[in-house]
């Protein structure tokens, strides 16, 4: 009978054990772990959003062309859909949305672009707060949006001041120091209700100049600035010195931009 016992103890454990065992593996098999399979479809869709991150750079470096510029556009969505997660799909999103908006003729079209951009610039903030590019496109299409609502709202004023003060603390040189075309246009476009400022626009203009002297945009917006504070002979002498700079290669198409600003007000001081 001791021996029975010893033998039916040895065969309850061995089957304790066993059963053990096989709850482990039926665990370790359910556990959400990455499988190959897993790992190379998260590979292939991060290479896919790399390959359209780069195709739309080469386009939007040819955004003088509005056309590539919308590809840009897709070519960016097709990369966010690929990997959520990119933080470089995101802010580049928000750039081209907002050249977009900012250039196209189409209002339906200008409203969805600065939508769009918006959001990206969101994302992109979200996913990594420290790094300038999301702060930036994300004030510069609040920014886009709200110019067509005349800054309707105290709201708007604040979410564009707040994105360009974080791109300030950030990096200050962002984009050739644009932080603070950014600014001037909000305190010049503003209604003074809402925190507008003409003297407050041309100090913040002023010193992104001080910054960067060949900043042709920065020079047409503190030309108009002038003009609001009837400082006509200053803002001629910027008008003169935009028709004469040499543009930077890189920003040729807002040089351009820039130009034309230049020669409508220059018609507006007769």
């Amino acid at each position: 009978m001791g021996k029975a016992n010893k033998d039916g103890q040895k065969l309850r454990f061995m089957m304790v054990v066993s059963v053990g065992l096989g709850m482990a593996f039926v665990a370790i098999s359910c556990h959400p772990s990455a499988t190959p399979n897993q790992l190379t479809t998260a590979s292939s869709d991060a290479k896919a959003a790399a390959d359209r991150i780069a195709e739309a750079e080469t386009l939007y470096n040819g955004r003088e062309d509005l056309n590539k510029a919308r590809v840009a556009v897709a070519a960016l969505r097709q990369a966010r859909t690929a990997d959520y997660g990119n933080y470089d799909a995101a802010w580049k999103l928000a750039r081209a949305a907002f050249y977009v908006g900012d250039h196209t003729d189409n209002g339906a079209e200008r409203d969805d672009m600065f939508r769009e951009g918006i959001e990206a610039g969101k994302v992109a903030v979200t996913l990594q707060p420290n790094k300038a590019d999301g702060h930036f496109w994300l004030g510069a299409n609040y920014g886009g949006s709200a110019a067509h609502s005349t800054l309707a709202g105290l709201s708007s004023f604040r979410d564009i001041k707040n994105e360009m003060d974080a791109v300030l603390k950030i990096d200050e040189s962002y984009e050739g120091y644009s932080t603070y075309l950014g600014l001037g246009r909000l305190y010049l476009e503003a209604p003074t209700v809402l925190g507008g400022d003409s003297k407050q626009a041309i100090a913040y203009l002023e010193k992104g100049l001080k910054m960067n002297p060949n900043h042709t945009m920065m020079r047409a917006e503190l030309a108009q600035a002038f003009i609001a504070t009837n400082r006509n002979a200053e803002a001629k002498k910027q008008i003169e010195i935009i028709m004469s700079a040499t543009p930077d290669p890189k920003y040729a198409p807002e040089h351009k931009d820039a130009l034309a600003k230049a020669q409508k007000l220059q018609q507006k001081l007769g």
